[in-house]
């Protein structure tokens, strides 16, 4: 999931940076000044989804029959997203080069469509990146848990702790991002990269069959968890969730408005473009405060699993890799337009993701 690139930026005098209100949605600020509008109702569809799903539950749907089918789901999804990506790259031929992402005209076919050419390919209103982005991969996540959850309680008579554990974690997890959902638009996937195999695999298959690991595990591999230890890893995804709330909550309120009297006290360096960096605050502590309260986060609802496997444990190692390779990239774009002001930033904050360790 991780957030994106120059996220803790503000114009001057209150101005929105990418996003502007508009009744009903959102709008982002492209390359030619012109605006494309997003509807804003994430948490509304995670919620209609849950009441359908609790309505077909009722009537005899066999939810928990689905773990047995994950196999073949994730073959369908995958190849789904290899066909999907085809039409996505054939549209991009005929698209105008104005709806191209940065990166998306290489001249290698090959790069182009894993990477995607097209920045926003859209269907007339209907965004086919904003959609993918959050809504199928997170909402399936949910629905993988909840049948991993209902399948373990039909083997053992009721859910285990860890089980019920993982579940909430992952579902608040979910529900922040839903709930917050117009912050994607200033994320690096909305803003930079394009559509392609990329994307559109990390969407719609990635997400729900690798990141319910945990889940999956704990049907085949019940774990004892007692008491304590579950207060205390509660305790490290309290703590985990407060960092990443925390700064991503303090950067969108700069964002849309530095004279916040919550941010208003806040010290910035000015930049040439005009903007300003945050460098005190979440964003002081260091550069990717929200990247260090998710990588809590997913250590919190691996522990569930114990520690006498290493496939639990493979999402925290993988988005360590992906978050450490992002932020490299953020520091490549920063450096590049906003040049001594990035440096002076970096100067301020040294630490990255880790105080006093990265």
């Amino acid at each position: 999931m991780g957030s994106a690139a120059i996220v803790h930026l503000a114009r001057p005098a209150g101005g929105a940076l990418f996003a502007a209100c508009t009744q009903g949605g959102r709008t982002s600020e492209l390359k030619d000044k012109s605006r494309l509008r997003y509807p804003i109702n994430g948490f509304q569809a995670l919620v209609l989804t849950a009441l359908l799903m609790g309505l077909g539950v009722s009537v005899g749907l066999p939810l928990g029959a689905l773990p047995g089918m994950l196999l073949p789901l994730a073959f369908a999804t995958t190849l789904t997203s290899f066909i999907f990506s085809l039409l996505l790259y054939a549209k991009a031929l005929v698209a105008p080069a104005s709806a191209l992402a940065p990166g998306g005209n290489s001249g290698n076919s090959m790069y182009d469509f894993f990477l995607g050419r097209e920045l926003n390919p859209r269907l007339g209103s209907f965004d086919f990146k904003y959609f993918c982005e959050l809504r199928p991969g997170l909402i399936g996540w949910v629905f993988i848990n909840l049948a991993l959850l209902m399948q373990e309680a039909e083997l053992r008579g009721s859910p285990s702790l860890a089980m019920w554990l993982v579940n909430g974690f992952q579902l608040l997890y979910v529900g922040d991002a839903l709930w917050y959902e117009e912050s994607v638009l200033t994320t690096m996937d909305i803003i930079h990269d394009g559509f392609g195999f990329m994307l559109v695999f990390g969407d719609l298959a990635w997400v729900p069959f690798t990141y319910s690991l945990q889940a999956q595990f704990l049907l085949y591999h019940p774990q004892p968890l007692g008491l304590p230890m579950a207060l205390l890893i509660c305790l490290l995804k309290v703590i985990g969730y407060y960092i990443f709330r925390g700064a991503n909550s303090q950067k969108n309120t700069f964002r849309k408005n530095p004279s916040d009297p919550s941010v208003a006290g806040l010290e910035t360096i000015p930049t040439a473009t005009g903007r300003q960096l945050l460098v005190s605050g979440w964003w002081g502590m260091v550069r990717h405060p929200n990247y260090l309260g998710d990588l809590i986060m997913a250590l919190a609802w691996s522990l569930p699993c114990g520690l006498s496997h290493l496939l639990p444990y493979f999402y925290v190692l993988y988005f360590t890799a992906l978050l450490v390779h992002r932020e490299a990239r953020d520091e490549q774009q920063c450096l590049q337009k906003y040049g001594r002001a990035w440096q002076e930033y970096c100067k301020r904050v040294p630490y990255r993701i880790i105080p006093y360790v990265y």
